[in-house]
């Protein structure tokens, strides 16, 4: 009885067991949240019918088959990071997003600059100029940026529509704004790699959802066709925002003074700003 108990002592785990057992769990449910949806979850369910198959063989004894798995599993770390790139990026990134983080590296975005951001954006939608603007927060742009036209002028109406002006020689890709600055424009920006179910969203909103999930960015996307504001975080797109939505958005105080009026044509109530699946996470990228 006693040599029984003991094999089983590993059953009764201690209290810093039972941390770690917890810490481990919530890793793990931590990064099925991430991926699911994704390509790296299919890839997963993968790998644990590969290990299920080699467990299988070391039963029933079948050596080629586990051979052949031990070279596979061998080399499957490299392939993994390999494979799972993306993912395992976006991943890094979402923990750099904790709130810890966020209070030692808030960027500096006064109220009025937030406003004239807003502002021009309306500007735009009025005129139907086409844009796309990503504001930083607290992952950086540098690596987009640095692929664009550095600016490095502060935010106006005047500046942000002559730049995506049609035909102008910077109007093709992001403007990138950090604080209080618009830090380079001409920027080329990641598409979603998950399927659009809206085939009428452009370029421009894709690559706005693109970054989106990659990056903590607010990006604002202005239709040429249309004149509608969108947003992107978090990967998700918002159509069809109105001025106070903009400006919630960005964090503007309510009360403050507007610079210009909103755009005179008066959305429907069907028509107002929602939140849109617009991604098909449940299928792979093609």
């Amino acid at each position: 009885m006693q040599s029984l108990l003991e094999r089983i002592s590993f059953l009764r785990p201690g209290l810093w067991d039972l941390i770690q057992i917890a810490v481990v769990a919530f890793i793990f449910y931590r990064l099925l949240l991430l991926w699911a949806g994704t390509r790296a979850i299919q890839m997963l369910i993968g790998l644990i019918v590969l290990f299920a198959v080699y467990a299988l063989a070391e039963i029933l004894q079948l050596e080629l088959i586990r051979y052949l798995l031990e070279i596979f599993f061998t080399y499957g770390v490299l392939a993994a990071v390999i494979i799972f790139q993306p993912e395992l990026r976006n991943a890094l990134s979402k923990l750099g997003q904790s709130r810890l983080w966020r209070y030692f590296s808030r960027p500096e975005q006064s109220p009025e600059s937030l406003q004239i951001l807003a502002h021009a954006a309306e500007v735009l939608a009025r005129k139907r100029i086409g844009a796309i603007i990503a504001v930083e927060r607290e992952v950086g742009l540098e690596e987009y940026a640095r692929k664009g036209t550095p600016i490095h002028a502060p935010i106006s109406t005047e500046l942000l529509e002559s730049i995506f002006t049609r035909y102008g020689p910077l109007h093709d890709g992001a403007a990138v704004i950090r604080g209080e600055t618009i830090l380079a424009a001409r920027c080329i920006l990641p598409l979603t790699q998950f399927p659009v179910t809206d085939r009428s969203l452009g370029t421009r909103h894709r690559a706005a959802i693109g970054l989106s999930e990659e990056t903590d960015a607010l990006v604002i996307v202005v239709s040429e066709e249309t004149g509608d504001l969108s947003l992107a975080q978090r990967g998700r797109l918002e159509r069809k925002v109105s001025g106070e939505r903009l400006r919630e958005a960005l964090g503007v105080k309510p009360g403050r003074a507007k610079l210009a009026p909103a755009p005179p044509a008066a959305q429907p109530a069907e028509s107002a700003a929602a939140e849109l699946s617009l991604v098909d996470r449940s299928s792979p990228a093609p």
